[in-house]
């Protein structure tokens, strides 16, 4: 693993651009997204966006556990992601994505008796209604909730895998 949280941060940010976008288009081209209005699609990629940022935050917290080299990381990851200049489309903005933390954040601490079992489809529905509004079908939700997951499973890979050296 990079020792260095800044560094962490930042390989994890590149990670993030390599895959989010990706799983976006992947999600067009499933259907789920069909019915939203014209003007929507915007919208939707911010909220993956936040989703997908989220995603890797977990994984990040999932491969080196909360400390502060993974607050300075989480900090280097947004710091990256949110530069305009590196970014030709930029991430939801800081308070939007704070917004959708504190929320999902609430969802993974709620629990319950089947919390962990179902943190994936709450996430999902949660994430769907951002993403398509009164559109927002179980399908969108299930398959945002799987591609979040594999974001995590691949963020917390990402980081323990990379050198330590970076």
């Amino acid at each position: 693993m990079i020792a260095d949280p800044d560094r962490r941060g930042r390989a994890l940010a590149a990670f993030y651009r390599d895959v989010a976008p990706r799983l976006f288009s992947d999600l067009e081209e499933s259907g789920v997204l069909a019915g939203l209005s014209p003007d929507a699609p915007p919208v939707a990629r911010s909220e993956w966006s936040c989703f997908a940022l989220y995603a890797c935050v977990r994984g990040l917290v999932a491969a080196g556990g909360f400390n502060r080299e993974t607050a300075g990381a989480i900090e280097a990851l947004h710091e990256d992601v949110l530069a305009a200049e590196a970014n030709p489309e930029p991430a939801a903005p800081r308070a939007l994505i704070a917004e959708r933390y504190a929320e999902y954040g609430a969802i993974g601490q709620a629990g319950g008796a089947d919390g962990a079992a179902t943190i994936t489809q709450r996430l999902g529905e949660a994430a769907a209604r951002h993403i398509a509004g009164d559109h927002a079908s179980a399908e969108l939700a299930e398959l945002v909730g799987a591609l979040h997951e594999s974001m995590v499973e691949g963020a917390t890979e990402a980081v323990r895998r990379a050198p330590a050296d970076g």
